[in-house]
C-alpha cells in the first residue's frame, strides 16, 4: 500500500494537484489505476477546520483509509548522519519500517540519510540547505516530495549535489514536507549535525 500526507490549512487542502499526480505516477508504476480523492474539505471534521491538519490517506487501487489529525511539527534537536545504501523510497510506501529502523526513537532525534556519500533526506522529510542566503536541496533525494517539487518549480530552491564532504559549506538545514515549510524553522545549524554511523 501507499501513503499520501496532505496538508489542510484552515479547512483547505494544500497543493492537492501534486498529490493527485504522485498517486497517478504510483499507480502507473505498480499497475493499478489511482483512486479518485474524495472531497477532503467536506470530510474534514468541523472541530479541525481551523489551523494545520494532517490528512493521511492509505491507498492502492482503492482508498483504504483516510484520517485527520491536528498537526504540530516535531522539534529536531539532534540530527545525525546515517549511511543507508540500498534503501529505496522513491515511492511513498505506507510501510516505513526500513526508514523507521534507521532512527533511534528518542524525541527530538532524527537522521540525515547518506547514500554513496551524498546527502538525501531524513526519515520523514526532504531537506533544504542554506548557503550565503541561497537555498538548495540535494539532487539525490530519496523521495521527490510534493513540497520539494513546489519549491523547485517556483525557483525558491535549486537542486545541487550535496555530499558529506561539502556539507560544511552550508550554514543551516531545514526539514520540509507536505506539512513543513522552510518558514516553520524545523532544522539545525549544519555545524551541529553529528557524524553518526558512516
Amino acid at each position: 500500500m501507499f501513503l499520501e500526507s496532505i496538508c489542510i490549512l484552515d479547512g483547505r487542502a494544500v497543493n492537492l494537484e501534486a498529490h493527485r499526480e504522485r498517486m497517478g505516477l504510483t499507480g502507473n508504476r505498480f499497475g493499478f489505476t489511482a483512486p479518485q480523492l474524495p472531497d477532503l474539505e467536506q470530510l474534514l471534521p468541523e472541530s479541525l477546520r481551523k489551523g494545520k491538519v494532517k490528512c493521511r490517506i492509505e491507498y492502492d487501487g482503492k482508498i483504504r483509509s483516510i484520517g485527520f489529525d491536528p498537526y504540530r511539527p516535531k522539534p529536531v534537536c539532534v540530527l545525525r548522519l546515517v549511511e543507508a545504501e540500498g534503501l529505496d523510497y522513491s515511492f511513498k510506501y505506507s510501510d516505513r519500517s526500513r526508514l523507521d529502523a534507521l532512527n533511534d526513537a528518542e524525541p527530538g532525534h532524527e537522521v540525515l540519510i547518506v547514500q554513496g556519500g551524498e546527502i538525501t533526506d531524513t526519515t520523514y522529510s526532504n531537506v533544504v540547505l542554506r548557503k550565503a542566503g541561497e537555498l538548495f536541496t540535494p539532487s539525490a533525494s530519496l523521495l521527490n516530495g510534493t513540497k520539494r517539487q513546489k519549491l523547485l518549480r517556483e525557483s525558491i530552491v535549486r537542486e545541487m549535489k550535496i555530499t558529506v564532504d561539502n556539507l560544511g559549506r552550508f550554514d543551516h538545514l531545514y526539514l520540509i514536507n507536505a506539512m513543513l515549510d522552510i518558514e516553520d524553522g524545523v532544522g539545525v545549524p549544519v555545524k551541529e549535525i553529528l557524524p553518526g554511523y558512516l
